[in-house]
């Protein structure tokens, strides 16, 4: 299905989705995004009533499905935990090139510019929780204890997000890619204070 024959709405929020993750919440403007869609002027207050913050968390949430999409498929038919990590972190540098190794992260780049909006932030909590329960749970599948899961996973995500921001600045997505030799070196448990 190509993008024109998609409804109003789910072109407004993939067209969101795209340019809040190229240019930021707030170097897009209304008019941008009825450009980008393809959508008449009274469809964004039809399907958002709150206008640009609903889209917003629509654009946030359908970006995040998409990477836990990525991460399922990353590890599904991974033999290890370090497998399927490798092979997101692949994944990721090949999404990177494809998108010209400027885009920033989707949920950073929407949700992040207005930090006094709470409700961003707790959405943007909860997507970011999302992929790091994704990560745990194939990480519990490989054997790995729910401490050492959680931990692993929380890694991985810390090693990407950090990857991704240093590939832009470096325009390298070898950067991604070579991310998995961090892998073979868990985080140390927090040591608990006296």
């Amino acid at each position: 299905m190509t993008t024109a024959a998609l409804p109003t709405k789910d072109r407004l929020i993939q067209a969101a989705a795209k340019l809040f993750r190229t240019h930021g919440y707030h170097g897009v403007g209304l008019n941008d995004l009825l450009t980008e869609a393809a959508a008449p002027k009274g469809s964004l207050y039809h399907h958002f009533p709150n206008g640009k913050p609903d889209l917003a968390i629509a654009a946030a949430t359908w970006a995040s499905d998409q990477m836990l999409r990525l991460i399922a498929a990353s590890f599904a038919e991974a033999k290890t935990f370090e497998d399927g990590a490798t092979t997101l972190c692949f994944k990721l540098a090949k999404l990177f090139d494809l998108t010209g190794q400027q885009d920033g992260c989707p949920i950073g780049s929407t949700l992040f510019e207005d930090p006094g909006k709470a409700e961003f932030l707790e959405h943007a909590e909860r997507c970011y929780s999302g992929w790091i329960d994704e990560v745990q749970d194939n990480a519990r599948r490989f054997g790995l204890s729910e401490t050492d899961a959680k931990r692993r996973a929380e890694h991985v995500f810390l090693l990407i997000e950090g990857g991704w921001q240093l590939a832009r600045v470096r325009r390298n997505s070898d950067i991604l890619r070579s991310l998995p030799d961090l892998f073979k070196t868990p985080p140390a448990a927090p040591k608990k204070a006296n």
